[in-house]
C-alpha cells in the first residue's frame, strides 16, 4: 500500500519519518548543505543525520525500545534535533515538554508519560528534579551541559562516543511518533498522539501550499519546538523540503528577534500575536533593523488583532499571514495567503482539511453566524493519551472538535470569536470575548486585553476587561472611562466591558493563548 503526497512520489506503508527528513536528503546529494544555524556554528545535512545516528544508538544502549517514550526538555538546538529524530528512528516516541513548567508540571508529565528515559538542558534540571522521589518511571536523566551529577548521564560522553550508522526501525506509516501535550489553556496538559503519517500532510498541505517553501528558504521560528507550531516550523519543514534553519536556544525577546534576523537573513518567519506587538513598541525599529530577507511572515497560537497587522505592515512593509492550528491537527489547518490577507481572520481552508461550523443542536450554521469549529484532516492526532474521555467528546470519528467559536464569512474566511467555554451572555445575548479585545486593542493607549464574564450587584452577568497599557501610557480612571466609551462606540453598546482592570501582563500558554480561565478564578 502507498499513500501518494504532492511534495514526493510516494510514502510506502512501511516507513519511518526520519527516512524523508534526513536519509533521503543525504542521498539526493545535501549532504553538505547547511540544515541547521546555531549561535556560530553550522550543522550539514550529513552532519545532523551522524548526529542524530549516534543519539539513536546512545538510546539503544540504555534500553530503550519501540514506542516507549523519551521526554525532552530542552532549548531549540542541534542536540535537541538529534534527540527528536534519534527517539523517532528507533521507533520510540519523543515526547518534548515547555521547559518553563515548573517542578509540578514535571512531576505530572514524567509520571502521566510514563517515560523511563529523560534528556533535559542542565539550566532545567533543578526544576524538573524538584519532586525527583515521587517519580514513578523515570530510570536514565541524560543531561547536556556541565551540571550534572553522579546518577546523571552527560549527553556528549554517551553520544560522542557510539556509531553513526543506525538501521532505521521497522515502523508502520501508523505507528505512533511523536507525542504533543497540549498547552493547557484549559486545565491539564494532554498528551496528543501523532503517527508515522501526519507530518506528511502538513508539508503537503501548509509548507507547500501556503508558504511555497523549498530548497532556497531559510527558516526562522521564534516559536520553540516544545509545542507543535515550532515543531513544524523549525524540525520538520526544513528538513523535509531540503532547506536550512536558524535555531535560537534563548528566550524569543523582540530585540533578539531582530538581531537574529539582520544576522542570519531567514526568508520565512514564524511569532505569535504577542511577539509582533512587543516587537512594535521597540522605538525606531523599522529605521534600526533591516527585514529586507523576509518574504513572509506568519502568526498563529491567537488571534492576530487587525490593528498589530496594519502597524507591522506599516513599519515593516511586510503582511503577516495570520493562521489557526491546534497540537491535536499538528499545525496549520485554516492561513491567510500571501498576497491574499483579509485582516481580522483567520483566512481560508489550508488544502487538505475540511471544517463545519455547528451551533448547540449539532446542526451546520449559514454564514456570519457564530457556532464551535469542526475541523477534518490527516494530521489529526490518533487520541490524547490516558484521556479517554476527553477523546470521546474531541475526535469524533474524522472530525475533531476543537471547541472554538467561529463564524465563516461569503468569501470563505474564518473568524475567531473565542472558546466555547470563553462565551458570555449578556442580557440573554451572546458575546464573543474577541470581539470586545478587539474593539479594545484599537484604543491608541491598549496594547493587550482579556475579557472575562463577571456578575455585578445584581448577581448578572456583564464582561469585565483585564488591560495591558502600551508603553509610556497611564493607568487612572480617566482613561478606564475613555476606554469603555471608545468600545461602545465601535461595536454594539451592551457589549462594553463594565469593569476594567489595569495589569501588566495576561497569563498565557507557551503558545501565546490566553488563559482567560485564570482570569475567572481570580476574579
Amino acid at each position: 500500500m502507498e499513500r501518494k503526497y504532492k511534495y514526493q512520489s510516494s510514502i510506502p506503508q512501511y516507513y519511518n519519518v526520519t527516512t524523508k527528513m534526513i536519509d533521503e536528503m543525504v542521498e539526493k546529494g545535501l549532504g553538505d548543505k547547511v540544515a541547521v544555524y546555531y549561535k556560530d556554528e553550522t550543522y550539514t545535512y550529513a552532519e545532523m543525520q551522524s548526529l542524530i545516528n549516534k543519539v539513536g544508538n546512545a538510546l539503544k544502549i540504555l534500553g530503550v525500545h519501540t514506542e516507549e517514550r523519551v521526554m525532552l526538555v530542552m532549548y531549540d538546538s542541534p542536540e535537541a534535533m538529534a534527540s527528536f529524530f534519534g527517539a523517532i528512528k528507533i521507533g520510540a516516541i519523543p515526547t518534548p515538554v515547555n521547559y518553563m513548567y515548573t517542578m509540578h508540571d514535571y512531576r505530572y508529565l514524567l509520571n502521566n508519560s510514563r517515560a523511563r528515559t529523560l534528556i533535559a538542558d542542565a539550566d532545567f534540571i533543578e526544576e524538573i528534579e524538584g519532586f525527583k522521589e515521587k517519580f514513578l518511571y523515570l530510570e536514565n536523566t541524560i543531561i547536556v551541559g556541565d551540571k550534572t551529577r553522579a546518577y546523571h548521564i552527560s549527553f556528549h560522553d554517551i553520544v560522542d562516543r557510539c556509531s553513526d550508522k543506525l538501521d532505521v526501525a521497522y515502523t508502520t506509516f501508523d505507528d505512533a511518533a511523536f507525542w504533543n501535550y497540549t498547552s493547557g489553556s484549559t486545565g491539564v496538559p494532554k498528551a496528543a498522539v501523532h503517527l508515522q503519517h501526519d507530518v506528511f500532510s502538513c508539508i503537503d498541505s501548509y509548507a507547500i501550499a501556503v508558504l511555497g517553501i523549498t530548497q532556497d528558504d531559510l527558516l526562522f521560528s521564534a516559536s520553540k519546538f516544545f509545542f507543535a507550531y515550532g515543531l513544524g516550523n523549525s524540525f520538520f519543514y526544513p528538513l523535509a523540503l531540503g532547506a536550512s534553519v536558524v535555531l535560537l536556544p534563548t528566550r524569543p525577546r523582540p530585540e533578539t528577534i531582530f538581531a537574529t534576523i539582520e544576522r542570519y537573513h531567514p526568508t520565512v518567519f514564524f511569532g505569535v500575536p504577542t511577539l509582533y506587538a512587543n516587537m512594535l513598541e521597540v522605538e525606531g525599529a523599522e529605521k534600526k533593523y533591516d527585514l529586507s530577507s523576509l518574504r513572509i511572515c506568519t502568526s498563529a497560537g491567537e488571534a492576530l488583532p487587525s490593528e498589530i497587522f496594519a502597524e507591522w505592515k506599516e513599519k515593516f512593509g511586510l503582511e503577516i499571514l495570520d493562521g489557526i492550528g491546534s497540537t491535536e491537527l499538528l499545525h496549520i489547518f485554516i492561513s491567510n495567503r500571501p498576497g491574499d490577507v483579509k485582516p481580522g481572520s483567520s483566512g481560508k481552508l489550508v488544502p487538505g482539511y475540511q471544517a463545519r461550523i455547528l451551533d448547540e443542536e449539532g446542526e451546520e450554521v449559514p454564514d456570519g453566524k457564530v457556532g464551535t469549529l469542526q475541523v477534518h484532516g490527516e494530521s489529526t492526532a490518533a487520541y490524547y493519551y490516558r484521556h479517554h474521555d476527553k477523546t470521546k467528546t474531541s475526535m469524533l470519528g474524522e472530525w475533531f472538535n476543537t471547541g472554538d467559536r467561529y463564524y465563516r464569512d461569503a468569501e470563505g474566511y474564518y473568524y475567531y470569536r473565542g472558546r466555547a467555554d470563553d462565551m458570555l451572555k449578556v442580557g440573554g445575548i451572546w458575546v464573543s470575548p474577541i470581539e470586545v479585545e478587539d474593539a479594545l486593542v484599537s484604543h491608541p493607549a491598549v496594547r493587550g486585553a482579556a475579557v472575562v464574564a463577571s456578575k455585578d450587584a445584581h448577581h448578572l452577568v456583564k464582561p469585565k476587561a483585564y488591560v495591558v497599557l502600551k508603553k509610556g501610557k497611564r493607568k487612572s480612571e480617566k482613561l478606564a472611562k475613555d476606554i469603555q466609551l471608545f468600545v461602545k462606540k465601535s461595536i454594539a453598546p451592551y457589549k462594553y466591558p463594565r469593569w476594567i482592570e489595569f495589569v501588566k501582563a495576561l497569563p498565557r500558554t507557551s503558545t501565546g493563548k490566553i488563559q482567560r480561565y485564570k482570569l475567572r478564578e481570580d476574579d
